[in-house]
């Protein structure tokens, strides 16, 4: 599908616009984990990155998450409406306004939800380039039926060859179609139950879970958890166990202990102390240090999602249509 927009030539300072349907298919998951990589190598500090600011709305959320980097700025405005997926609507929304980062004059408007469901699992790819078992087919666990481990289930798959996705949901509908869905792209598929963490090499969380999904004593100590369904200090979807005993990765660490339940409970309940944390993405990317830690711990990336990531993605899409600043 060609990208609906005004040509960038026809109308000097015109505002591309990307909707959802233009956004589909510009950028592979595979392209998008590659435009975070080069951010970060271009000397993108995620430490520095502007804080998401979050406002409480009848709706349920108003988030906030503005971002600049070289020759770009941008800001996403989000919202997050937990009663939407009952009406048939979508929990995310929002806008993403992407500018030109000399004089802020804006470029395009992107649809919010859909770069959120091309960035979140390019985010999650890329940090498994580094941390999931390399040289063999392995066993993912996926949590979740919604858009995200639709997005997940793809980015996982560019990365690593997958010899069995077991899909476990709290809607048995949604695990089921999901796990067909894999199967129709010729991955071994069926629904499961939480303990099938134990036999898993990957563990992939996108919920909206507040609690943890899944016993952590039984995970591998090969095995990766990636869990990316909330940036709320008091919502988790891994356990204290599994968090205790792991090596972990997050983007930022300013951003992890300001919004990553996962951290801050067992951190709140004396298991872990704020060093805990073994590395970012950034020095994955660099090399600074090794992937995986002790080889006696599994390894957790735990995401709470960041505006520099939607800024590197944004441009990403804003080139793959064609378009330039000179717009």
């Amino acid at each position: 599908m060609s990208p609906r927009f005004e040509s960038p030539q026809s109308s000097r300072g015109a505002v591309v616009q990307l909707g959802a349907e233009e956004t589909a298919g510009l950028l592979t998951s595979a392209a998008a984990a590659d435009a975070l990589a080069d951010a970060l190598r271009a000397g993108l500090d995620p430490e520095g990155c502007p804080r998401r600011s979050a406002v409480d709305v009848p709706g349920g959320q108003l988030l906030l998450m503005p971002a600049a980097s070289g020759a770009y700025a941008g800001v996403k405005i989000a919202g997050v409406a937990p009663a939407n997926p009952a009406l048939g609507l979508p929990r995310i929304t929002g806008s993403y306004l992407l500018l030109d980062g000399p004089t802020l004059r804006p470029l395009a408007l992107l649809d919010g939800a859909a770069l959120t469901a091309v960035r979140t699992p390019a985010v999650s790819a890329l940090a498994l380039r580094h941390l999931a078992p390399a040289g063999r087919p392995l066993r993912m666990v996926l949590f979740g039926s919604g858009p995200q481990a639709y997005g997940h289930l793809e980015a996982v798959a560019t990365v690593r060859e997958l010899a069995e996705v077991v899909v476990v949901a709290r809607n048995p509908r949604g695990a089921e179609e999901l796990a067909a869905h894999a199967r129709g792209t010729g991955l071994a598929a069926r629904v499961g139950v939480a303990a099938d963490v134990a036999g898993a090499d990957l563990v992939v969380c996108c919920t909206t879970a507040r609690e943890p999904l899944f016993d952590g004593r039984l995970v591998g100590p090969g095995a990766t958890v990636v869990a990316v369904g909330s940036h709320e200090p008091d919502a988790r979807e891994t356990d204290t166990a599994l968090v205790r005993r792991a090596a972990v990765y997050v983007e930022s660490r300013a951003a992890a202990l300001r919004e990553a339940g996962d951290l801050l409970v067992p951190e709140a309940e004396g298991a872990i102390g704020p060093g805990h944390i073994t590395g970012t993405l950034a020095d994955l990317v660099a090399g600074r240090m090794p992937a995986g830690g002790p080889p006696s711990s599994p390894q957790l990336f735990k995401s709470v999602g960041m505006a520099w990531e939607d800024l590197a993605v944004a441009v990403a899409l804003f080139q793959a249509a064609g378009a330039t600043r000179e717009t």
